[in-house]
This record gives structure tokens, sequence and C-alpha cells, in this order.
């Protein structure tokens, strides 16, 4: 392995006679042995050649057999190790207790990886809460309390929002989440919190990984003897009415509940009924779900099997049950519930899907500034990449307080509520966490409720409800709406684009990039001309790296350009390269005003993301085509070039040919011809995009390439 993957050859190598050798718990020694043929070397190398990291609070990958898999062994070693931590950390307390949350996600190999295994291996039905429950024994061999939702139920699931709410309810010390959050059915992951139901950030983070690293055999006491000596314990009902609570108070103090409009809702198979669901049935909204899209581990109502608010796609059926049921607004939840999805349905009966961004502007304009709204004043939390409209909202608000410059992820949101509770002081701000108005980021996170340290979907459903009740009597959108905002404060938009680069070659490529555009900051970029080039690891400017796990989160460089700002980071928790391009308001005013301002804004910000994106692969001496740049960012670079280099000529070519009977017989063959792009899922409405803008550009007057349009348009 060495000979053809050098020195991450030898790494995989060694991990490999470790898991081979017997000294590995849970490892399935006799299933890796199975894998050792050279047919099944590339998989081999991927899933040793390192140890799965530990990255933004958690880990999360590929579920699979070996050390660069999420599996009964990496969850077993995170969590003994977090005992360790725990006991290390709280030496003076012999009363340790923790919350034990998981989502639905539920194991079937559906990229068929294992088909060479057969129809049955112990990885097969492995699921969320098969390993919560092993993190349970876990903490119980290590005697700590663990809390978990209904212990006896099989099918019991928590969302990530109520369990940062329950570590503070039940004084525990800590807890975790086996959940992906909005990752493809074949992945899997383990999140870590600390006693303030947040994820630690640096340097307690590398605190927490240095000890991981070093746990080898976990103690473990079977379930149903823990349970009997109550090391494992249910959560009381009362907790989650008292969650429930919590956001009707804070909706009452400021409105009175309308059901007039109904209200479709999706928790796009995850567990969102237990939170937005009964939220929003509490204050009497009235909200009706599509009954294929409750919990299901293999997200298999969802379009690429993809259960992410951020992916339009991910809704299409919710707004189809909608369009039967009379609806004109679909709100969305990912599988553990913290992010938050709308799409509204436009006089024209298209639906219009709002982004990260966009929900954030409408819920801090709405409520600071509209002036049938809360009028709030406070503190506002974003993160450097979400949009800058909030800043001049706060502004214009008065006696209140934003906080925008906060590195990527909700942990550094949290940070900011624990320094406000522990010392009255953020920087130059003094204020409570209790003025908390609204945090935010781009990817459809917010929060409303300083008792909880990370995303919650639930209450921000609950005031866009409220909105839409009252534009929708009105006569008027939520699009209508946000219009006017950006009428009054200015050409403020966001377009975001990732480039998906997995594996060790992934990894590799995303760090040429970044070493790349450090050695040579570009002058132009994206069409503009660059007037400064901000890179987060300059020590000289933000400070020494306070440890090891403090350089991934600062891998971040900003080019800030004439009327733009692009910024560039490799995530820490998926295999891909973001690129966040944010327009800004010019010294003149706009020409238009309306909608059409807004997609004269959005026109704009995608030219100036396809741009940027193959800048970046022009780093790698790469780039992409118009065709393939509309492919959804959820699929792999290498497979996007793919479909440019074989795809796109194979297709041309047969069309030329006369070598399909109809357009059934052409859309088999382009569903054959892509399906590894989307492994489980059905590729072609990924296609659409792409097959539109060929046609529309290629000379083509047959019949075929007319039906073949005609179908990519629809």
């Amino acid at each position: 392995m060495g000979d053809k993957f050098g020195g991450s050859g030898r790494a995989a190598a060694a991990n490999l006679r470790q898991w081979l050798s017997g000294d590995i718990p849970l490892a399935s020694p006799e299933i890796l042995a199975r894998h050792l043929d050279d047919a099944h070397l590339d998989l081999v190398f991927d899933a040793f050649w390192q140890v799965l990291p530990f990255g933004t609070g958690g880990r999360r990958g590929r579920v699979g057999y070996g050390a660069n898999r999420l599996n009964p062994t990496t969850v077993a070693m995170t969590v003994e190790g977090h005992c360790q931590y725990l006991r290390n950390t709280f030496a003076d307390r012999d009363d340790l207790a923790v919350v034990v949350a998981n989502d639905v996600r539920v194991f079937r190999d559906l990229a068929g990886t294992y088909g060479f295994l057969g129809s049955s291996h112990p990885l097969l039905g492995v699921s969320s809460r098969s390993l919560a429950k092993l993190a349970c024994e876990i903490y119980a061999g290590n005697g700590i309390v663990a809390y978990l939702k209904d212990p006896d139920d099989e099918e019991a699931n928590l969302s990530t929002p109520e369990l940062s709410f329950l570590i503070g309810k039940l004084g525990a010390v800590g807890g975790i989440n086996l959940s992906a959050s909005h990752n493809p059915p074949d992945d899997n992951g383990i999140k870590v919190y600390d006693q303030h139901g947040s994820q630690p950030v640096a340097p307690h983070d590398q605190q927490l990984i240095d000890t991981m690293s070093q746990a080898t055999s976990p103690a473990m006491k079977p379930f149903a003897e823990a349970r009997e000596e109550g090391l494992i314990r249910p959560i009381a009902e009362s907790l989650h009415e008292e969650y429930l609570q919590a956001n009707v108070e804070l909706y009452n103090q400021l409105h009175k509940p309308v059901s007039e409009f109904q209200i479709v809702y999706t928790p796009l198979c995850g567990v969102g009924t237990s939170t937005v669901r009964d939220v929003l049935d509490r204050l009497g909204f009235s909200v009706v779900m599509p009954p294929d899209q409750l919990a299901d581990g293999s997200f298999a109502a969802i379009p690429y099997r993809a259960p992410n608010p951020e992916v339009a796609e991910a809704t299409v059926p919710a707004t189809r049950y909608a369009d039967e049921q009379g609806a004109r607004i679909v709100f969305s939840t990912d599988p553990d519930a913290d992010r938050i999805g709308v799409e509204i349905k436009l006089e024209d009966d298209t639906w219009y899907h709002f982004d990260g961004n966009q929900i954030a502007a409408v819920l801090c304009y709405y409520l600071m500034l509209d002036p049938q709204g809360p009028r709030r004043k406070g503190l506002v939390i974003e993160t450097l990449v979400t949009t800058k409209l909030l800043s001049k909202i706060v502004e214009q608000a008065g006696d209140s307080w934003i906080v925008d410059n906060l590195l990527v992820g909700f942990k550094y949101v949290a940070d900011v509520l624990k320094e406000l509770e522990h010392h009255g002081r953020y920087g130059d701000i003094e204020c409570r966490p209790s003025d908390l108005v609204l945090a935010a980021e781009e990817s459809h996170g917010v929060l409303f409720l300083p008792t909880i340290r990370d995303k919650d979907a639930a209450p921000g459903c609950m005031f866009l409800a409220a909105l839409y009740q009252r534009l929708a009597g009105q006569g008027r959108t939520l699009l209508d709406y946000y219009a006017e905002i950006i009428g009054r404060m200015g050409g403020y938009d966001n377009v975001n684009r990732s480039i998906m680069m997995s594996g060790a070659v992934g990894n590799e490529n995303k760090a040429r990039i970044m070493a790349a555009l450090r050695a040579r900051p570009p002058a132009q970029f994206a069409g503009f001309r660059v007037l400064d080039v901000v890179d987060y690891h300059d020590q000289d400017r933000f400070g020494r790296f306070v440890s090891d796990s403090d350089r991934l989160p600062r891998d971040v460089i900003q080019i800030f350009a004439e009327s733009c700002v692009v910024t560039i980071r490799p995530s820490g928790t998926e295999p891909k390269l973001k690129v966040y391009c944010q327009l800004l308001p010019g010294e003149q005013s706009p020409e238009k005003t309306g909608r059409e301002l807004l997609a004269a804004l959005r026109t704009r910000a995608n030219s100036v993301a396809d741009l940027a994106y193959n800048e970046l692969l022009s780093r790698m001496e790469t780039s992409l085509g118009p065709a393939a740049l509309r492919l959804p960012d959820i699929i792999d670079l290498s497979q996007k070039q793919r479909f440019e280099n074989e795809t796109i000529p194979a297709l041309r070519s047969r069309l030329d040919q006369g070598a399909f009977a109809d357009l059934d017989s052409l859309l088999h063959w382009m569903r054959s011809e892509v399906a590894d792009m989307m492994p489980g899922a059905d590729p072609l409405p990924a296609l659409k995009a792409p097959v539109a803008y060929l046609c529309a550009t290629w000379e083509d007057t047959s019949s075929l390439a007319a039906q073949l349009r005609a179908w990519a348009e629809t």
C-alpha cells in the first residue's frame, strides 16, 4: 500500500495491521480480512489513511469499517475519551451526568460500498439509536449517569436544540448527539457538548481531542444492568414541556397567535416534529405535514436523499404536497432540527426558496425595525460570512449591539453568550445573554433563547409563521417583505458555493488551493479589483494559535474587492471547500426596485460565485464549463469533471447519431451514465439545470432535442 499511496499509504497499512490484530474493540477483524484483495485497495486506503478527524465539535463521516470511518469503534473511543476528559475536568465531583441524543439514521449501505460482503454484515442496520445506546453503556461503565430519551424505545430520538436545553436543565457536565446533521444517509457522526450546552472552542476542544487520542479500551456496562443501577435514566417528559413553554413565553411576549392560513412543515424525515411541530401546534397555528416525510433514516422521500434545508430541491415533494393542501408556505428542518428552511408560493404559483442569509435578514428586520413588529433592541450575533445586512439593521435600530466577526460555527456564537454570562462583557460590548435578539449564521441557523447554546429552528419557524400570517392577510408575501428590506437598506446579496473534494486527494487539493492563495494573493478576483486579502492564519494580526484545534477554524481567507467580499475556507464537518460571495451596496442607488432588484442582485451574485469557483480551481490548474457549474454542489468535483469531459460529449454524439428512440430511452441512458453521482438516489433532477443550459446553446432543432429541453426546463 505504501508503494502506491506513499506516506499516507504507509500510515494506512500501520492502522490496518492494528485493526486486524484483534486489539481494537468492536473492530470486526474477520470482516476487515475480507477487504484484503486488490479490488478493494482504494477502499482500504481511504478507510485507514487517517483516524477520523475530530472537526467542528465532533467526528462526522461515512459509516464503514476502519479508522477513518464512523462505526462502533470510533464512537466508543470518542465516548471513552470524553469520559476521561470529564473525570479530569470535574475531578472534585462524584455526580457526573451527561445527556445522550440521537437522530434517525440507519446504515443501509445505499451506495453499495460493501456489496462484496453480501447482504448481512455487522454494520448493516447500525443506527444513531444503537450507537447512542452503546455510548450510554460506556458512560455507565465509567460511573457517569447518562440521560437518554425513552431508553426502552428503539425508535426514540432527540433534537440538537433540545439536547442543549436539557444539559442546562439537568445540571449535566456535557452531552453528545449521534447525528450527521444534514449529510447523506450513509454518513453518521458524534457531536460533543460541554456543561453549557455548547460545543467547546479552542483550547478546550484540544484538551478533549488529546484525551480522546489516548483512549484505548472502553469500559462498558450492559445496558439492562446500567438501567437497573440508575446509571442510564430517562428524560422526564416535563422537561420537554419546559422547552415548549420557553418558546411559547418568547412568542407571547410579542404576538397574539393566529391560525387563519395553513402551514406545511416537513422534518425532512428527521426529528423536528418534537420541536417545530410541537411549538407551532402549541401556539395554535394550522400545520399539516407530508405523511411520507416522518422519521426515516434512509431519507427515501427526499430528492437526492439530501435532507438539507439549504438544498432547494430537498423540499420539492413538500411544496407539491402544499399545492394539494392549498398552502402557500413550507417550513423544513434538517434531521437534527437545528437548521431552518423556508419556501413560499408566489402569485404565479411558482415556489421561491429562501437562503439562510435572507431568513436571517427577514427575522432581524421583523424583530427590530418592522413598525408592526416587536421593535426589539438588544444583541445580534453573526459569523463573518453571514449577511452584513444585519449590521445595517442593528445600526438603524439604535441602542443595540452587534458581534459580526465570528469564525464560522455556532460554537463561536455560544462562546459569546458564555463570555457575557460569566463576565458581562464581550470586547467593548456590555450586556447580558438575556439581551439576545437573534444569533444567525448563513447556513440556515438561528437562535433566540440564550438558555440554548446551539441553533434551533423552532423559534425561527414560530416568528416567521406569525409574520407570514400577517402578510398573507394583507395579500403580500415574504418575498415582497424581503424586497422592501433590500430597497430600504441597500443592494446586499449572498451566494455560497462548495467545491466537494473527498478522500485523501481531496484533502490535498483543499490544502493546495489555500496554500496557493497565501503564496500568491490575487490582485484581481471574480472580475473585481482586490482591495485587501485577510488571512486568519496571520498570527501577527489575529494572535497566536492557542492550540492545534485553533488552526482549522482559522483556515479562512477573505478577499475584499470593490463591491464584494469573497471568503474561502475548508469545511470542518464535510469534505468540501466553501466559498461565500457577499455583494455589498454601491454608492449609487439601484435603478431597479422590488423583485426586479432582487433578481438583478442574484444574477450578479451568481456570476461572481461562478467566477470565484473557477478562480479557485485554477489554483489546481483546472476549471469547469458553464454546464458542469450548474450541477448541485453536493456532487463531488471529480464527478462534475467526468460529467463535463465524458457525459456531455457522449450525449451530444448520441443525439447526432440518432441513438435514442424517444425521450424515455434518452433519460434512461443519462440516469445510468451518471448513477455514481448520487449513490442510492435518482440523479436525473440534478441534471436539469445543466441540460437546460446545453439545450439552449446547442443548435439542434430535432423533435427529441426539443423534448429534452422541455423536460429540463420543467
